[in-house]
């Protein structure tokens, strides 16, 4: 078993807020990121996948692929994106880096399943150079 890790950039913006708190309750709770206004980064993904290296091309998945996946299904959806307004996940989940995450497992999960030669391992997403989140799915929790 082998892992292989793709990585790519997206720029975003958003804010935290919880609807169900006050005001007062969600800067107190999220200081900054409270401002409705938004903030953004400039995130990095990594998308790490596992599997067996096909003996015919010594690949464990066409890295081609997998950015093209990428592509279509994260940094078109996400990349120059205000994450809480244009994201559906987002529409009533605070992005979080952590929720990013794992929105994006679930975005990347079944068609990398279906390709047939791997499965996803990990996704980690930095928000900064020194903040990340990284989630393997719920069997790892």
């Amino acid at each position: 078993m082998i892992l292989l890790t793709r990585r790519a950039t997206f720029s975003a913006s958003h804010f935290y807020w919880n609807p169900a708190w006050t005001q007062e309750r969600n800067e107190a709770v999220f200081g900054k990121c409270a401002n409705r206004n938004s903030h953004g980064h400039n995130y990095t993904l990594e998308v790490t996948v596992t599997g067996a290296i096909d003996p015919v091309t010594g690949f464990v998945v066409d890295l081609k692929w997998l950015k093209d996946l990428m592509e279509l299904k994260v940094l078109s959806v996400y990349d120059h994106r205000h994450l809480n307004h244009e994201v559906p996940e987002f529409a009533n989940t605070i992005p979080t880096t952590e929720n990013i995450a794992i929105a994006i497992w679930n975005r990347l999960e079944a068609p990398v399943a279906a390709a047939g030669t791997s499965k996803l391992s990990r996704i980690r997403v930095y928000e900064t150079s020194d903040i990340f989140a990284e989630y393997r799915g719920e069997a790892a929790e």
